[in-house]
């Protein structure tokens, strides 16, 4: 009696498994049926096969899995607008990627990534695309199309220079190149007019070009910890950077943490008022 009752009580845990799993799967098809699909933190290894039927799906965030490769079966998500991937263990993307051409919306960071698909490029409409946190040493030279783009983080890579497509994305307003082993920076700075926000700080950089001082729209500077010693004289002309911040999140001038020659130290001490009047100081001929 008691050998039949276990048994008929494995069976019942039995059928709640398979309820609960077949309730897990309508759940899905019925969020499937929407623009919008989140698979966050389910700590998959592979990506579900019901997810290449969803076609009409235009957000999909499958962030924070064990994910370590995508299929081509992602070209079949011709209408995603927004693409999560962050904080997987992703070491490459199909070139199907390439036929996501809606795709304005793109994290990739915190993954495995050494290299990109030169098709990524073909991605026209994308205008958020985070790649931090990764091992990039390079870009593809097809990233020269990504004209629309507005926000490109990099940080926390292997670049050792800014790779010059990023020079042809002529609406960046936002640039994040911290923590990389960067050593200099191009004069091709200049023609990035929309940047707001440029971030180069934990590179080693040891100058700032005077094409910077181009960059008129600049609202947050932050070359902070890096091995800079001068300062370009026309640095008094980016006028909308208000102070010296400290606060990483603050706007303003983060040059601290250098080693500034005399007296350029003791300028920044007194403040961002007190360092462009001696820089403005420099060039006034006598």
């Amino acid at each position: 009696m008691g050998a039949k009752c276990s048994i008929r009580c494995s069976k019942g845990k039995q059928r709640e498994v398979r309820n609960s799993q077949e309730r897990e799967v309508d759940d899905h098809q019925k969020e499937a049926s929407s623009s919008t699909f989140n698979f966050v933190m389910k700590d998959i290894h592979e990506i579900p096969t019901f997810i290449w039927d969803m076609t009409d799906v235009t957000k999909l965030n499958l962030s924070h899995n064990r994910l370590e490769r995508l299929p081509p079966e992602l070209g079949k998500l011709g209408y995603i607008v927004v693409l999560n991937l962050c904080g997987n263990q992703i070491v490459s993307l199909p070139k199907e990627i390439g036929l996501l051409r809606n795709l304005r919306v793109f994290f990739v960071n915190m993954n495995y990534l050494v290299e990109l698909p030169e098709e990524l490029g073909s991605c026209k409409k994308l205008e958020v695309l985070s790649l931090s946190h990764n091992y990039l040493s390079a870009l593809p030279v097809s990233f020269s199309d990504l004209t629309l783009l507005k926000k490109l983080n990099l940080s926390n890579n292997r670049l050792t220079c800014i790779p010059s497509c990023v020079f042809q994305m002529k609406n960046l307003d936002f640039l994040h190149l911290g923590s990389n082993q960067i050593e200099a920076i191009a004069d091709s700075i200049q023609f990035l007019e929309q940047l707001k926000i440029l971030v180069i700080d934990n590179n080693i950089l040891r100058v700032l070009p005077r094409s910077i001082c181009l960059l008129t729209s600049l609202e947050l500077l932050n070359v902070d910890y890096n091995c800079i010693q001068t300062l370009p004289d026309d640095l008094y002309k980016l006028m909308k950077l208000t102070r010296i911040a400290y606060n990483p999140m603050d706007k303003g001038l983060h040059i601290i943490n250098n080693p500034l020659a005399k007296p350029l130290q003791a300028m920044v001490d007194g403040g961002l008022n007190m360092l462009f009047a001696y820089l403005e100081d420099k060039i006034k001929p006598d």
